[in-house]
C-alpha cells in the first residue's frame, strides 16, 4: 500500500501503522493519502481512498510544545481507525507504535491528571485494548516508587562486541573474531570519555544514579579489559552489567564482577531450544545457560533473562517450554521482547525463520498471564 501525505516526515510512521494490517486477510486500498489542515485550535485530517474522508481534532498547545506534534499523531489515529474498520482488526496496542505507551501515558496524566480519564482516552481515541490500559495501570503502579533528581542522570556504557551476531540483531556491534585487534583500543579510548564524563559532572555538580553497561555483550571481552572499566567507575544506586551469552560467563568472571559490587547482570536464554539457538546463531545449548544461571546464583546478583517471542519458526508449545524453564530458575527479573524485524539484521537482508503472528499474539498472552500470576 503506497501511502502519500502532505505532512512532513510523516510517511515512515504511517508505514508503521499500516505494517499492523499487512499480515490480515483483507485486502488493503492500493495507495491512501493522508493530509492535514489547521485552523485555530482545530486540526483536521483528511484521508483519501476509495473515498474521502476527514475527521476533526481540538488541541490546545502547553508551553513549548509544537503542532507537529499532533498532527502526526491525529493522522496516524485517523489511518489507524481507517485500516481498523476496512480489515475488521484491532491490534492490542492500538495506534501506538514508534512510542513508549508509559510515556503516553505520563504525558497525558500530567495535562488531565485523573488515571480513570487518561485510560478512557487510550482506549476510546488511540485504540488500546482493555486489557493493555490495565497493564499500563500496574505498570506504572509499580514505577510510582521511584523519584526523580534533575540534577541526576544515568549513564550507560557501551561495548560494541559479541561472541556471534545474532541474525535478528541490529545494534551496532560485531563477532570478536572479526574485530579481536579492535577491543584494546575501543577500551582506551572509552576509558578516556568515561573519565571526561565523570569531570564533567563532579564540575556541573551533577550526581550519577544509576550506571548500565551493555552492548553487545560486555563479558565478551574478557575479564582483564572489562576490568579496566569497572575499576574507574563511581559507586552508584545501582551498577548493571550485562552478561547475556552463557559463553562468555566463568568463575573469574562472576568473581571480578563481584569485586567491583556490581549489583545487576543479565543473562539471555532467548529460547530454551537448541533447534532456535543453532538457527539464530548464538554458540550455545540451553544448559549452557542453565549451568551459568546456577553458578551465578551462588553470588549476590540481581539476575534478569530475556526471552524473544517469535523466534525461529517456534509455535506456542516451544515458547510454553522456555517461559517454564525459566521460571524453573527463579530469576529476579524477566524480560519477553517480541521478535522485530530492523533493517540492519541479518534477518532483514538475508531472510530467515520466524513464527507466525498468530503463534506470537498466543505466546505474548500466554507469558503475560503466566508471569502476573508468578508475580513478576
Amino acid at each position: 500500500m503506497e501511502i502519500i501525505s502532505n505532512i512532513e516526515n510523516i510517511n515512515e510512521e504511517l508505514i508503521l501503522i499500516s505494517n499492523i494490517f499487512k499480515l490480515q486477510e483483507a485486502k488493503l486500498p492500493q495507495s491512501v493519502a493522508v493530509n492535514a489542515f489547521c485552523s485555530e485550535n482545530v486540526i483536521k485530517i483528511e484521508l483519501i481512498a476509495s473515498k474521502t474522508y476527514t475527521k476533526e481534532y481540538a488541541y490546545e498547545l502547553e508551553e513549548n510544545e509544537k503542532i507537529g506534534k499532533y498532527i502526526k499523531r491525529y493522522a496516524k489515529l485517523f489511518l489507524y481507525e481507517y485500516l481498523s474498520k476496512i480489515t475488521k482488526y484491532k491490534a492490542p496496542w492500538g495506534a501506538l507504535t514508534g512510542v513508549r505507551p508509559t510515556k503516553l501515558y505520563y504525558e497525558l496524566l500530567s495535562k488531565i491528571g485523573d488515571e480513570n480519564r487518561v485510560e478512557d482516552i487510550l482506549h476510546n481515541e488511540y485504540f488500546v485494548s482493555k486489557d493493555k490500559v490495565e497493564l499500563l495501570r500496574k505498570i506504572v503502579k509499580e514505577q510510582s516508587v521511584v523519584t526523580y533528581d534533575y540534577n541526576s542522570i544515568d549513564l550507560y556504557i557501551n561495548i560494541p562486541f559479541c561472541t556471534s551476531k545474532c541474525y535478528y540483531c541490529s545494534f551496532i556491534t560485531l563477532p570478536l573474531n572479526k574485530c579481536k585487534q579492535m577491543v584494546e583500543p575501543y577500551v582506551n579510548a572509552l576509558i578516556k570519555e568515561i573519565k571526561e564524563t565523570l569531570d564533567y559532572t563532579i564540575n556541573n555538580a551533577i550526581s550519577i544514579n544509576t550506571i548500565y553497561i551493555g552492548g553487545g555483550t560486555p563479558t565478551a571481552i574478557g575479564k582483564d579489559n572489562l576490568e579496566r572499566i569497572l575499576k574507574i567507575l563511581p559507586r552508584v544506586k545501582e551498577l548493571t552489567v550485562e552478561a547475556g551469552r552463557p559463553d562468555t560467563i566463568d568463575r573469574e568472571m562472576l568473581d571480578m564482577l563481584q569485586k567491583y559490587k556490581v549489583d545487576r547482570i543479565s543473562i539471555n536464554p532467548q529460547t530454551f531450544n537448541d533447534d532456535t539457538l543453532r538457527i539464530i546463531g548464538r554458540n550455545h545449548t540451553a544448559q549452557d545457560v542453565i549451568d551459568v544461571f546456577k553458578m551465578a546464583r551462588e553470588y549476590d546478583f540481581d539476575i534478569n533473562m530475556d526471552l524473544i517471542a517469535g523466534l525461529g519458526s517456534e509455535k506456542i508449545k516451544q515458547f510454553k517450554r522456555s517461559i517454564k524453564s525459566t521460571l524453573s530458575l527463579s530469576p529476579d527479573n524477566i524480560t519477553v521482547h517480541t521478535l522485530s524485524i530492523k533493517r540492519s539484521s541479518d534477518l532483514k537482508s538475508n531472510g530467515g525463520e520466524m513464527s507466525q503472528i498468530a503463534q506470537v499474539e498466543k505466546m505474548i498472552k500466554y507469558s503475560t498471564k503466566t508471569l502476573l500470576s508468578k508475580g513478576y
